[in-house]
Parts: C-alpha cells; structure tokens; sequence
C-alpha cells in the first residue's frame, strides 16, 4: 500500500533526545519493504516556542507560519538522518516534490509547506495527491475524543465517526499559528473529499503504526460517509 504518515513534533522530540527518532525509523525501515512510505513530521513545542517569539516581535500569523514550517523542515531532517540510506535524503518543500522523489523507491519525509496549512492538513493533502491508500495521523493521545482528554476525567474515546462529523466537532476552533486543535478544518475536507481511509492514534508507542497499517483496532478510524 501507499502510506501517508504524520508524526507530531511532540512525539518525536518528547525528550529532546534522539530515541524516538531512533523508534521510528526501525518501524518505517521495515514498512518499507512492503509499503511506499511518505511521511510528514510535525514541529511540536521547538516550533510553538519559536512561534512565540515571533509574535512578540509583532510579526503577522503568515510570518510565523513560516518560522513554524522552517521547524518542521528541520526535524524532518533529523528523521532522514535516523533513516540513513532508506530515505531520500532531501526534504520536499511542496507535494510535486514529495512524488518526484517518491519515484527512487525510497522512504520520504517533509514537514510544512506554506502558511496556514497546519503539518495535519499537509499530510491529507499529500494523501490526496499521491493517491495513497491510507492515512495515518499518529498524534499525543490515543484517538480523537468527546473532551480533551488531558483536561477532562470524563473524555470518552470516539472509535469510529465521519469527516462530516469531524467538521461539526471541530468548528469555530482557534486556527492561529502553533495553535491547530487536533485536526484542523482542511485536513478534514481532504479526507471527506478524498472519501481517504484515515486512522488517528496514539504516536508515542511507534508500534500502532503496525497496527494500524494491519487494520487492528486502534485509536479512531475515520469512515466511510
């Protein structure tokens, strides 16, 4: 299958050391040789703190899109390196990229491409174009919930719901830079248009990436309308 896999930033640099880099490429190292991997990493806190200062400085949200895409650029470098020789070692700045490069066989990793796509609605929209048969959002928490789960006690988990039930969920959320809730509006278009396989799980155990490739039950699948 063509996979399309977004890691938060979060998750890869939790600790601000190199193990789930580390993780991550055993488990995309072996996916490889069955599976045509894409995939799209977030910027996480390096990228909200960034963003931050950027806004003190009193530049507008484009502006610090763009210091919060430069991140994500660099932590997909630092997967690349985690890859070694089973990734193209170029990080593709736009989606015509990401398929040309796709066409030596090997793992590709991006992060942002331009102002007001958050790393979420890049990866569906990459889904989309290089016709990928699944989409995998491995996020902080195990799936998308009826409340915030690190907030609320009573958060209950969703295991299956609609884009179009996604969208109502979503609506009126703050979409500032560095400040996407869960899954931003575009992202979720995409999927709905794309009528695109997704599943949402927990990314800091890089194993329900297997999972939820094989179709085990996980985290929340996006279906069909």
């Amino acid at each position: 299958m063509r996979i399309v896999a977004a890691i938060g930033g979060s998750i890869l640099l939790k600790n601000y050391d190199s193990e789930k880099f580390k993780e991550y490429a055993d488990i995309l190292n072996s996916l490889n040789e069955e599976h045509e991997i894409f995939v799209v990493v977030g910027g996480g806190k390096p990228a909200r703190d960034y963003i931050g200062v950027v806004r003190e400085l009193g530049a507008g949200e484009a502006k610090c899109d763009d210091i919060g895409i430069e991140v994500t650029r660099i932590n997909a470098k630092m997967l690349l390196l985690a890859l070694g020789n089973s990734a193209y070692q170029k990080v593709p700045h736009n989606f015509q990229e990401a398929l040309e490069y796709s066409a030596s066989g090997k793992i590709i990793v991006m992060g942002g491409t331009e102002p007001a796509h958050s790393t979420d609605a890049v990866s569906a929209i990459l889904a989309e174009y290089v016709q990928a048969d699944m989409l995998i959002n491995l996020t902080s928490v195990d799936g998308m919930y009826t409340k915030d789960p690190h907030k609320y006690e009573d958060a209950e988990l969703i295991e299956e719901i609609t884009a179009t039930d996604m969208m109502e969920f979503i609506k009126g959320n703050d979409v500032k830079a560095g400040t996407y809730e869960f899954f931003d509006m575009t992202a979720i278009q995409m999927i709905k248009r794309s009528n695109l396989e997704t599943v949402i799980a927990n990314g800091n155990i890089p194993e329900n990436l297997i999972k939820a490739i094989n179709r085990e039950k996980i985290g929340t699948r996006v279906i069909c309308e």
